[in-house]
């Protein structure tokens, strides 16, 4: 539940302080009639999200057993990837992000009705997509019970669903002048965790290729830990559900798992590193917060 709360929480600040910049720079501008087009473009980019999360939880059902876990493995390994690229994206490109959302608006302004509802669509649909992916999987993930087939449950959702509910009020908070949070901080700390919680992922992913025989090597067991970490204990469940963490583990899960984590997160690190003197380079904020919101 935390991993999927940190989720919501880092997916749904980024879409919020997308909105946050576009309605302040109107607003700013003396262009408050256009707002109703960037809500329009908000409800949209939100429902195809949910739309998009529908299809994938209850789209491969009725298939074969073999079939649903090929499109789980798939579909596990795309949002491990477009996790990836969303982290070190949004720690290289967030300074400019402020300026580049800005002259969208400018361009749209002058364009079409419709050209503002279509930037706030593509700058929050992406991010709400990316979220329905990597949710799914990794509530797929977390959700797997010692026999290996999943089970559903309501926790995940909840957790992320309170994580989007504090980015919102976060989001809100900010635009309104009320806190400054240091978002580099913020984003190295998620970043880095979410690195992990990809890891994890991965790894699941890799299982459900082996089952649906697509991978070979699924009884060749790396290691077994399930007489010491019981899978019905409350450990065993937070590992379960943080970092998709697995008492019995195959060489190609374990490889995976390694091959990922180690040089994303040394590269990681690397980066936050790189950035560290610079802490004004990392914080979009709305309009006239900037300055002082990147100097705390």
């Amino acid at each position: 539940m935390l991993a999927n709360y940190l989720i919501g929480l880092r997916e749904g600040l980024e879409a919020a302080l997308v909105v946050s910049i576009l309605v302040a720079y109107l607003v700013k501008s003396d262009r408050r009639h256009l707002l109703p087009r960037i809500w329009a473009g908000v409800a949209a980019a939100v429902a195809v999200s949910l739309a998009f999360g529908a299809i994938l939880t209850w789209g491969p059902r009725g298939l074969t057993f073999e079939a649903q876990e090929a499109i789980g493995g798939t579909l596990s390994l795309v949002a491990v990837a477009f996790v990836t690229w969303m982290i070190f994206w949004m720690a290289r490109a967030a300074r400019a992000m402020g300026g580049e959302l800005r002259g969208r608006i400018d361009r749209a302004a002058d364009g079409g009705r419709w050209s503002l509802a279509l930037v706030a669509v593509l700058a929050v649909g992406r991010e709400g997509l990316e979220t329905a992916l990597f949710l799914w999987a990794a509530t797929q993930a977390g959700t797997r019970d010692a026999g290996g087939s999943s089970a559903p449950t309501w926790e995940p959702l909840l957790g992320a669903g309170l994580g989007l509910a504090s980015a919102v009020v976060l989001g809100y908070l900010i635009y309104r002048g009320a806190i400054s949070i240091n978002l580099s901080r913020f984003f190295a700390w998620t970043g880095g965790f979410l690195i992990l919680v990809a890891a994890g992922v991965l790894s699941y992913g890799v299982h459900d290729l082996q089952e649906a025989g697509i991978l070979p090597g699924l009884n060749s067991v790396a290691f077994d830990v399930s007489a010491t970490i019981d899978p019905g204990t409350w450990y065993a469940t937070l590992l379960k559900g943080v970092f998709n963490f697995s008492p019995v583990t195959t060489h190609l899960e374990a490889a995976a798992w390694l091959l990922y984590a180690v040089p994303t997160m040394a590269l990681f690190v690397l980066g936050v590193r790189r950035r560290g003197g610079r802490p004004r380079q990392a914080a979009p904020v709305p309009a006239e917060q900037e300055p002082a919101a990147a100097g705390r």
